[in-house]
C-alpha cells in the first residue's frame, strides 16, 4: 500500500510528460508531412541518363590512355 504513494503522482508526472512532448512535437512541425517522403522514394525516377555524344569515343580508344 506504502508503493502506491509513490507510484501514483509518479505516473501522473509521467503523463503529463509525455502529453507535454507530443504537443511539443506537434508545435514545431514534426507531424506536419507524413506521406511525402515514403512518396518520394516510391517515385524515384530511375530512368538511365541519355548518352552524351561528346563523351563517347569513336575510334574504340579507352579514354584513360
Amino acid at each position: 500500500m506504502e508503493s502506491l504513494y509513490l507510484l501514483i503522482p509518479l505516473s501522473i508526472v509521467i503523463v503529463f510528460i509525455a502529453i507535454w512532448v507530443f504537443f511539443r512535437a506537434s508545435d514545431t512541425g514534426q507531424f506536419d508531412d507524413l506521406v511525402g517522403p515514403g512518396m518520394r522514394i516510391l517515385q524515384d525516377d530511375d530512368s538511365p541518363k541519355p548518352v552524351d555524344p561528346s563523351e563517347s569515343t569513336s575510334s574504340g580508344k579507352d579514354k584513360n590512355n
